[in-house]
């Protein structure tokens, strides 16, 4: 086999590959459409939904004789010191090669979510933080980082990032997301795209598509959204990850969409993804996705049936372990239930993905090049740098912030001395150590109390903890009270515990009912307001939290969105002063915790108005954040009056640092449609910039607006450029504008598609 043509590296991929199925049995070439999870629970509490249902045992050697498509988490399941790791995994793959006939590795895939989801590896802030950073090149920065971790080992393919848009708050995964706005997650994605890849590691999109609008913000519940929701919300940032990124990979949602579920719909992954976007690589099922399309869907009498399904849709690989596309794949296709081509089309593609890595090759090694260390000095920095810049100064009424140095601090709440609370539920101590209570964190995670101890070494610092994080028990308010009557200022550090399918009150799983803090921590919060000194709420969470209740009674209002293993030091520094915050909200911060769903996406009839007694304006809206600093907009330039339906035109300001300490301004470019063919957003962001500057320094921003931003899907279906008026909003957030350009779109209406501009370039110029 070493001399066949699909060993040759200087032959076309496609060549090599058409080469090698040629020389394949079917069960062969079934192989490579399957991973194993090795060491995966079949009992007990599991890491996947349904995992200890779903999961039997394999054997290993009959297995790997065929060859093997994927290995699954072998990092990502228990505890491994990761040299020992790397070197386990490199011999499982010297097993599969020396098995099988054509000697091919497998694949290796791990979950990334926020860092490489392994023992004593880097765990950064969560991708709702990375959207509060507004920063997409320390997004791709960290993207790279963990990219290089993850080849480091010998894994493959990372199962991130994930593009889904908030439309429920109170679905458990918002702390997975980029945010409510599909512009931001589409470029923030897909920056982070761009490092994993650049590492030369696979990434996978998901959840595709549909995931978060799932009623009711039940997870894995069926999809409420209608055609053009789902086209101009749900799609656009996966178009953008894939078009722009490179991403390699993507993964079918769980969920289903008007009685269609994702993992057996065709339009979905193959005409529009394949046909209509140019998508090439491997499409692979979310854990036992295509099992599910019998158990829970009901859509398969069997796992032939529901194998079937999955490969006409476009599903290529089945994760994380086999189950419908083994024997019961083998055996349809031999009766003629299945179609062989669907068999072969799919083992293409996983083999055209697996020549692009390599894996093909002769001399390919799975050795780990040397030492591994999957917390650097430099990863725990880049960690400390997004973490500062997530940071979001909600509000600073009464000045607290930053605190007085040698003040008297009573802090107060179950968040303030767990290290847990920086982490969401994909980092590998709430994902996996849960499992393993004797095992310690791996990483060094400084509490919040401790930071700011360290901050603030002359101040008086006293604790306690009020209540635990869920438990209604209000037994302890009495103590932290006390602790707040001797104190200068109250710093009360609410939040999350994130974990898996209810065990937490963010993540996988842990949907909620409304937004009210959890457990007795909002009659923590009224009692310490009670006391009449100044409460500073600093708030680690998943999810916005509803603060209406307590407006204008607090001294000032930090949000963090679990900011990582660097997350104590990271908000220490903003109450403290070091840091000047400079984060801005991904997603509103509703003023009731009812009324639900709302996000700032909303058309003039999703507004407050006089037709309902239920006001949906958030206490802080979409991109609102405030800074120690202050920041002048200056000597804006305006497009012409008028701009064609296929032309562009630029748009520049000036803004100037006008207070005494360096600080970041995040300028936002709004869009709003007077009028439409159907209805749109009052206002929806196509571009942003973010700015570090100096006391007194400035800096030129324009924008080039492209009338491609203005498409949206029309009642036919198409997308379209439409003439008329336009107004641009240059804004602080979605609700603070500071300049309106009104311009109008003149010519013929333009149907585009794939080839539009999706984003909204800045240049950065000047200074002083």
């Amino acid at each position: 086999m070493t001399t066949a043509p699909w060993r040759d590296p200087a032959l076309p991929a496609d060549a090599r590959v058409a080469d090698l199925l040629s020389r394949m049995t079917l069960r062969e070439k079934a192989a490579q459409l399957y991973g194993v999870w090795v060491g995966a629970a079949t009992d007990g509490d599991g890491v996947a939904p349904l995992q200890q249902e779903m999961t039997a045992g394999h054997d290993w050697d009959e297995l790997v004789a065929l060859g093997l498509g994927q290995l699954t988490r072998s990092f990502g399941t228990a505890p491994v010191e990761p040299g020992l790791g790397a070197q386990a995994l490199a011999r499982a793959q010297r097993r599969i090669v020396a098995a099988g006939r054509f000697g091919i590795p497998a694949v290796a895939h791990e979950e990334c979510l926020a860092g490489f989801t392994a023992w004593r590896a880097t765990a950064y802030p969560v991708p709702l933080a990375w959207g509060a950073a507004f920063d997409p090149a320390l997004v791709e920065e960290m993207g790279r980082r963990i990219g290089r971790d993850l080849r480091a080992v010998g894994v493959h393919q990372g199962l991130a990032p994930v593009l889904d848009v908030v439309r429920d708050p109170r679905w458990g995964r918002v702390e997975e997301t980029i945010g409510e706005d599909p512009y931001l997650v589409g470029t923030i994605g897909t920056a982070y795209v761009r490092g994993l890849e650049s590492a030369g590691v696979v990434a996978t999109l998901k959840h595709f598509a549909g995931y978060a609008s799932s009623a009711g913000a039940r997870n894995l519940a069926p999809v409420r959204a209608g055609v053009r929701e789902f086209a101009d919300v749900t799609l656009p940032p996966f178009e953008m990850a894939l078009r722009e990124g490179g991403a390699r990979s993507v993964m079918a949602a769980y969920t289903e969409t008007d009685g269609v579920p994702a993992s057996a719909d065709p339009h979905l992954l193959t005409e529009l993804l394949r046909e209509e976007w140019g998508f090439t690589g491997t499409v692979v099922a979310d854990y036992f996705g295509i099992g599910f399309l019998r158990t829970l869907h009901r859509v398969a009498a069997d796992e032939a049936e529901a194998a079937r399904l999955a490969l006409i849709a476009g599903v290529d690989v089945e994760l994380p372990t086999l189950q419908c596309y083994g024997t019961p794949l083998v055996t349809a296709v031999c009766e003629g239930r299945v179609p062989k081509a669907l068999v072969d089309r799919a083992a293409r593609r996983v083999l055209l993905q697996k020549c692009e890595l390599g894996l093909l090759d002769a001399d390919w090694r799975p050795e780990p090049a040397g030492p591994v260390d999957l917390d650097s000095a430099e990863n725990r920095a880049l960690a400390r740098r997004l973490a500062e810049e997530s940071v979001v100064l909600l509000d600073n009424p009464g000045g607290m912030l930053p605190l007085a140095p040698d003040a008297r601090i009573a802090v107060v709440g179950p968040r303030a001395a767990d290290p847990l609370a920086m982490l969401g539920c994909y980092s590998f101590p709430s994902h996996v150590l849960t499992r393993h209570p004797d095992v310690p964190l791996g990483i060094e995670i400084p509490t919040l109390l401790d930071s700011l101890r360290a901050h603030l070494p002359d101040a008086k610092v006293t604790f306690a903890e009020g209540c635990a994080v869920s438990d209604p028990d209000p037994a302890g308010i009495g103590e932290a009270v006390s602790r707040v009557a001797e104190a200068d200022v109250c710093v009360a550090v609410l939040g999350d515990r994130a974990g898996l399918f209810g065990r937490g009150t963010s993540g996988e799983g842990c949907d909620v009912a409304d937004l009210r803090l959890p457990g007795a921590q909002a009659e923590l919060l009224d009692a310490l307001v009670a006391t009449g000194v100044p409460v500073v709420l600093v708030l680690l969470t998943g999810r916005p939290y509803a603060l209406g209740r307590w407006h204008g009674r607090l001294g000032a209002v930090v949000q963090a969105f679990f900011p990582g293993e660097e997350g104590g030091p990271a908000v220490a520094g903003v109450l403290s002063g070091r840091v000047n915050p400079s984060g801005r909200l991904p997603v509103s911060v509703p003023r009731q915790p009812g009324g639900q769903p709302w996000t700032y996406l909303q058309p003039p009839l999703g507004l407050a108005g006089e037709v309902s007694s239920l006001d949906p304006t958030p206490l802080y809206p979409f991109g609102h954040g405030r800074s120690y600093t202050t920041f002048a907009w200056e000597d804006v330039r305006a497009p012409e009056a008028e701009v064609p339906t296929d032309g562009s035109c630029d748009l520049a300001l000036t803004v100037r640092n006008t207070g005494e300490r360096a600080g970041a301004e995040v300028v936002q470019l709004y869009l709003h449609d007077p009028v439409a063919s159907v209805t749109r957003p009052d206002v929806l962001l196509i571009g942003y910039q973010r700015l570090l500057l100096q006391p007194g320094e400035s800096r030129r921003v324009t924008f080039r607006f492209h009338a491609d931003l203005s498409s949206f899907t029309d009642r036919a279906g198409k997308r379209r450029v439409e003439p008329g008026a336009l107004e641009l909003r240059l804004a602080a957030s979605s609700a603070d504008v500071r300049h309106r350009v009104r311009l109008r779109l003149t010519g013929p209406v333009r149907v585009v598609g794939a080839e539009r501009r999706l984003r909204c370039e800045a240049e950065v110029s000047g200074g002083n």
